[in-house]
């Protein structure tokens, strides 16, 4: 599990389990410990067929968030053309 802080979240990579396997995922939570964490899928339509390969992929992908603002949204690096 990769790890992030920003101003008002924390950010860290999560798997999402499914019918066809696992689902990256990002799970932010208030710094303020108020609240559940909020899941983000990534990487839509990649499947993986472990937690931990879904996880890796995660933590590589949670290496391009830039920022969660206040209102826990995820804003990401450009992509490099």
């Amino acid at each position: 599990m990769a790890r992030k802080q920003f101003a008002h979240h924390e950010a860290v990579s999560a798997v999402v389990p499914g019918e066809a396997g696992y689902s990256a995922a990002v799970a932010v939570k208030a710094l303020d410990g108020m609240g559940a964490p909020q899941f983000h899928k990534i990487l839509d339509g990649q499947r993986f067929k472990t937690a931990s390969d879904a996880d890796d992929a995660a933590a590589v992908q949670l290496e391009q968030l830039i920022d969660v603002d206040a209102e826990g949204v995820l804003h990401w690096q450009p992509a490099r053309n």
